[in-house]
């Protein structure tokens, strides 16, 4: 059943972002197994739940962005009702899962196979591979790469929505606060020193390296 459903994603699967393409599916998927086999879970709920959770996938910035969750959720749902070897009591949880796994949404699910769902999703936020997905979603919807005046939100609101750097604080850093299992949360912790890696190494390419590049000038 997991090939078939995996079929089912690589043709609907809208590849032209690479942040939300079937990749993206594929490691969700296979982060959801490594998280079983260490905090429990159903995989009958999370197989297809990883398979289908943005299969449906509006850019950040499409009108329609907050229903795409809802359209996932509902397109797992028809799949999954014409199959025949589908445990059909299972259909909800599978429902639930897509439906409360955005971020945006704040969310917290009430059964296990959601939180594993959502901890996986979240995974994806945080680390070398959230550094590649918002940069690509940024170049996509054509907004900066950030603030020209105030890259790192010192004195002003995150605004992701119109600088790349800005999904740093608004998302990527706190992605480790926000995991359920503690098998994520070891993950997420990891992953975020990473992340502080990168805006020190920003921090110092935008600055400190142009000073000193000015100071060498200066002694010629």
């Amino acid at each position: 059943m997991e090939k078939y459903l995996i079929e089912i994603a690589k043709e609907k699967i809208d590849n032209t972002d690479p942040s939300h393409d079937i990749y993206h599916t594929m490691r969700v998927l296979n982060t959801i197994k490594y998280i079983k086999e260490r905090e429990g879970g159903d995989l009958d709920i999370l197989v297809p739940a990883a398979i289908f959770h943005d299969i449906i996938c509006y850019p950040k910035n499409h009108p329609k962005s907050k229903f795409s969750a809802k359209e996932s959720a509902e397109f797992a749902v028809n799949i999954l009702e014409k199959l025949d070897c589908y445990p059909k009591e299972k259909i909800q949880k599978v429902y639930k899962a897509i439906n409360e796994c955005s971020f945006s949404k704040g969310i917290i699910p009430e059964f296990l196979e959601g939180k594993i769902l959502q901890d996986a999703d979240m995974l994806e936020s945080t680390g070398i591979i959230s550094i590649m997905r918002t940069f690509s979603s940024t170049g996509q919807m054509k907004k900066s790469f950030y603030h020209p005046e105030d890259p790192f939100c010192k004195s002003r609101e995150p605004d992701g929505k119109e600088y790349a750097l800005d999904l740093f604080y608004s998302r990527l850093l706190i992605v480790k606060d926000l995991m359920h299992t503690e098998t994520a949360r070891n993950i997420a912790v990891r992953r975020t020193k990473i992340l502080y890696e990168f805006l020190e190494n920003f921090k110092m390419e935008l600055y400190d390296d142009i000073d000193r590049q000015c100071e060498n000038k200066s002694i010629r």
